[in-house]
């Protein structure tokens, strides 16, 4: 299970999107948004770096927590 600090996230639109694009690359990934501390939880066969990708690409600043 990956922890990462993801900036600009606010409502359930965006746990969507972040969700959607995680599991778009890794379709068994468990993605777990706590939008109160600005925490993602990823457990996932993607390494911590293609994940950070996969939520910048989403528009969102991301870093391993």
């Amino acid at each position: 299970m990956h922890t990462f600090i993801v900036q600009g996230m606010s409502c359930g639109h965006c746990v969507k999107a972040i969700t959607q694009a995680v599991q778009a690359k890794d379709p068994a990934a468990d993605v777990r948004i706590d939008l109160g501390t600005k925490t993602v939880q990823v457990q996932s066969s993607l390494p911590a770096d293609a994940v950070v990708e996969v939520i910048k690409e989403e528009g969102y600043e991301a870093t391993v927590a």
